[in-house]
């Protein structure tokens, strides 16, 4: 393995985060933190709880996956984008370096920004709303698995992507409403039975509720399942990418 070739990546990719701050981890912050004060402080004091969590508090898990999977995609997607766009891409792909090594630079390069924003939001939740954390190394693993997950999904979609536009395409009309549709806000056990089936479907659920099963001990769907969700995702998004570097698609076109 070229851990040589992984480093330069990964550093290159870590550079412009910090090129990039204000855009990059102050601004999914400040935004997070309105979901807070408008969701946590003046709502959630007239909701009260939810099995037997403050309303304020319940919301958290919710609030770090939808940043989570949004900087992820972001990430992963704009930096394997970016050599496509400008035409280094062929340079990478004629340089002593397998499509394993590109992927460990890119996505863990993705994966660590990820997992520092939602440290990050996890700090400044507790400005806000008190909590606690019953399986902190469970929820540990489900932040890591998620960023590592949604990060091998954005790089899938900056590979597919011709233009900046399609970048945007599928967080925004896609992961978006499927994460504020999956439990972020709300138990899905509030739903009305008919569309508590139908909410099984979306498979955001089962990344939040074992989330918050981690932090709280309540879930909407048995941990194991959601453990075993996540990991089926990671698999398939690993299966695509290695069929795209394969077959070349979208790379040497």
């Amino acid at each position: 393995m070229n851990i040589h070739a992984i480093r330069a990546i990964y550093r290159f990719e870590m550079a412009r985060t910090f090129r990039t701050l204000t855009q990059s981890i102050l601004s999914p912050v400040i935004s997070t933190s309105l979901y807070f004060v408008v969701f946590g402080t003046a709502i959630g004091s007239r909701v009260g709880h939810i099995g037997g969590v403050s309303y304020g508090a319940f919301i958290i898990p919710g609030l770090v996956m939808l940043s989570l999977l949004n900087e992820s995609i972001s990430n992963a997607s704009f930096g394997i984008y970016l050599p496509k766009w400008s035409g280094t891409i062929y340079e990478l792909l004629s340089a002593p370096v397998s499509y394993l090594e590109v992927v460990l630079g890119y996505v863990g390069a993705a994966t660590t920004k990820s997992v520092l924003l939602g440290v990050l939001i996890l700090v400044t939740a507790r400005l806000f709303v008190p909590y606690e954390i019953a399986h902190p190394i469970w929820m540990i693993g489900f932040l890591v698995l998620t960023a590592i997950t949604f990060s091998l999904f954005g790089f899938i979609i900056g590979l597919w992507a011709d233009d900046f536009q399609k970048l945007q395409v599928i967080p925004l009309m896609v992961v978006t409403p499927l994460t504020f549709l999956g439990g972020a806000f709300y138990s899905i056990s509030m739903l009305p039975p008919l569309w508590q089936k139908f909410t099984l479907f979306n498979p955001v659920v089962y990344l939040i509720s074992g989330f918050r099963w981690s932090f709280y001990g309540v879930a909407d769907v048995n941990v194991a399942v959601s453990l075993g969700a996540t990991l089926g995702f990671m698999a398939l998004c690993l299966v695509a990418i290695g069929w795209i570097f394969r077959t070349g698609y979208k790379l040497r076109s």
